[in-house]
């Protein structure tokens, strides 16, 4: 993870990822918008501007600015896909894992509004939804952990699945942690950074249990 570090916000540089209708020429005839824009191409558009923010999070040494164009459709996926994986999991669950699915959309969603607010108590100076947007697509390398042990205990779960499931979790912990603080430290003042680092690595090492603990009915 070396270089992480020097991940900073800048105002000078444009942000990989906009979400936003094409600039072309501004002439009166050429007057576009998203209601003229085929459903085909804004689609499209925005599949990749999520793409594109999910290469920020993999290798947040590329982006050298904070993800400024948010949005919650990421999020909203990695989110959904983990609590899919997960449901079924609790060794006290009675039923087919549905309440199991509230509790994990319920916790992550939670989690990551409480840290926000926490971030702007301090004096962020990103929004609420640049703060959310982040905090989300960062669950990404804990999303790939849980596809991970899920094919992991398929094989078995004796010591070596474990152990083998422990290193995995632990390594996209890390970079999760890693690459929220990277785009998120910067935006707090520096005698606070420590105060919002805290909740951030609590906040993904209880999604890393979650995982880690995850036992297949």
């Amino acid at each position: 993870f070396a270089g992480l570090a020097d991940v900073s916000i800048s105002e000078d540089i444009p942000v990989e990822g906009e979400i936003t209708v094409p600039v072309g020429s501004h002439s009166p005839d050429e007057d576009y918008s998203t209601l003229d824009e085929p459903v085909r191409d804004t689609i499209l558009r925005d599949l990749k501007a999520v793409g594109k923010k999910f290469v920020h999070v993999m290798y947040p040494k590329k982006s050298s600015t904070l993800l400024r164009d948010w949005d919650l459709w990421g999020p909203l996926v990695l989110c959904v896909s983990l609590a899919l994986m997960l449901q079924g999991g609790s060794a006290d669950s009675k039923d087919d894992g549905g309440p199991q699915f509230a509790e994990v959309f319920v916790i992550i969603w939670f989690g990551a509004v409480v840290i926000t607010l926490n971030s702007k108590l301090l004096g962020g100076t990103i929004s609420f939804f640049q703060s959310l947007c982040v905090l989300g697509y960062c669950i990404l390398p804990l999303t790939v952990a849980m596809l991970v042990c899920r094919l992991v205990l398929l094989a078995g779960s004796g010591t070596v699945s474990f152990i083998i499931r422990l290193i995995v979790v632990a390594a996209m912990f890390g970079w999760s942690t890693l690459a929220s603080t990277a785009f998120l430290a910067d935006s707090q003042p520096p005698n606070r950074k420590a105060l919002v680092v805290y909740p951030i690595s609590l906040f993904y090492f209880v999604i890393s249990w979650m995982i880690l603990t995850f036992t297949p009915q």
